[in-house]
């Protein structure tokens, strides 16, 4: 059957099945965030299946980390759509995703009824949590995509843009100014680093036509769902945009969702402060990507539609602009990647980006968790367990979590 989707490294057809099955193994066990899952995926389908070859692989890797979205799941549901066709990029995707959305469900379900002082205790745990796993996310970021002083000035531009306006719109202004920003200085920078970086050509072939159908798809929901919502078609369409722009717009890996979504949930009223970073420091404890944490969100939703409902038009709305970028994107890759021009401006977001979270890291993380020195104590000791001493995070989230409740318990 003609699927617009070929590849010469598969060394035979697979079956949507068996993708599923082998997603289902790696969504139930893949902890620590999108770099150990890539990780999980090179052992999995290049060392041990066979299924592509290392070069395709990387370029895959490449490919994901350029676009906007969470790279582990769209490098998944690519090595589905290269092994099964379309049926197989859904079943890596929902393999790789259920686990996780079925367990903060889980915790979504049970957390009204965690009262008392162990309750709360936990919750107070969590929240510390976040502010650990928020601040190394930072450090890892800030050292990685700001190596140098023109990218480390971009990302302080970026802080202090944030800690004047006010508008709604002030985080995509400081991504498209990143942008202006990182072709206007960074040109001689990102050249020097492609010249140490080897280069592959991408195996995997997506039809233009498939391409540019989910480019056109990706735009019109991008811009014409915020139209629709102006004109009151809506909570379930308001809903459904929120995550959808959520997703559209996240650079720089999971945790960069955070002030996104936090803009599109505390902000607007649809989730308590204290719900949104609970459910955060608890998406820490499982495994799969990171994103799921919309799942949580959905189902806490004050008004309707939330529940199974909610959780459904989040987890999908988050999920689905990065899928089409990579459909999108697969057929001219190649080409796009070796532009100066290219890699100038996405060094520019990125940078932009590693201020954006900075400044999620002071609020609403920082000011919702931290009000104590012994909050500050215990935060600061989960940051140095998963930073110096690269402690497993659900191992840190426990230890948090217990020290929450005791602190409660013995105030």
């Amino acid at each position: 059957m003609e699927t617009g989707v070929t590849s010469a490294h598969s060394t035979r057809e697979g079956s949507a099945p068996e993708v599923l099955a082998v997603f289902l193994r790696l969504g139930l066990t893949c902890f620590g965030g999108p770099i150990a899952h890539l990780g999980y995926f090179r052992r999995e389908f290049v060392e041990r299946r066979h299924w592509l070859d290392d070069e395709t692989f990387t370029d895959l890797v490449g490919l994901c980390q350029f676009l906007p979205g969470p790279a582990s799941s769209q490098v998944g549901y690519s090595i589905g759509l290269l092994r099964a066709g379309w049926l197989g990029g859904l079943a890596a995707w929902c393999g790789f995703t259920l686990p996780s959305v079925l367990l903060l469900l889980s915790f979504a379900a049970i957390a009204p009824s965690l009262g008392g002082l162990v309750g709360g205790g936990l919750i107070h745990g969590l929240k510390l949590v976040a502010v650990a796993v928020v601040a190394q996310a930072v450090w890892d970021m800030a050292r990685r995509l700001c190596p140098d002083q023109r990218r480390a000035a971009i990302a302080l531009i970026a802080i202090g843009v944030l800690s004047i306006l006010t508008t709604v719109y002030a985080q995509l202004i400081v991504i498209a100014l990143g942008a202006v920003l990182g072709l206007a200085f960074c040109q001689t920078t990102t050249s020097s680093d492609a010249s140490r970086v080897p280069r592959h050509t991408l195996e995997i072939r997506v039809s233009r036509t498939v391409g540019a159908v989910a480019l056109i798809l990706f735009c019109v929901l991008l811009f014409g769902l915020p139209a629709l919502v102006r004109l009151h078609a809506g909570q379930a369409l308001e809903v459904f945009n929120a995550f959808y722009r959520s997703g559209a717009l996240v650079f720089g890996g999971g945790h960069v969702v955070l002030p996104l979504l936090q803009q599109q949930t505390v902000e607007a009223g649809l989730v308590s402060s204290n719900d949104f970073l609970a459910g955060y420091g608890a998406a820490q404890a499982v495994p799969g990507p990171l994103f799921t944490f919309a799942a949580f969100l959905g189902w806490t939703m004050t008004e309707a539609p939330n529940h199974w409902t909610g959780a459904l038009l989040a987890t999908v709305g988050i999920f689905l602009p990065g899928l089409l970028l990579v459909l999108a994107a697969l057929p001219y890759w190649q080409a796009l990647r070796d532009l100066p021009s290219m890699a100038a401006l996405l060094a520019g977001v990125n940078a932009a980006v590693v201020g954006l979270l900075a400044t999620a890291l002071y609020s609403p993380v920082w000011t919702s968790a931290v009000l104590s020195e012994l909050d500050f104590a215990i935060a600061a000791i989960g940051f140095f367990l998963l930073t110096r001493w690269k402690i497993p995070p659900l191992a840190v989230v426990a230890l948090c979590a217990l020290a929450g409740v005791a602190e409660v318990t013995l105030r």
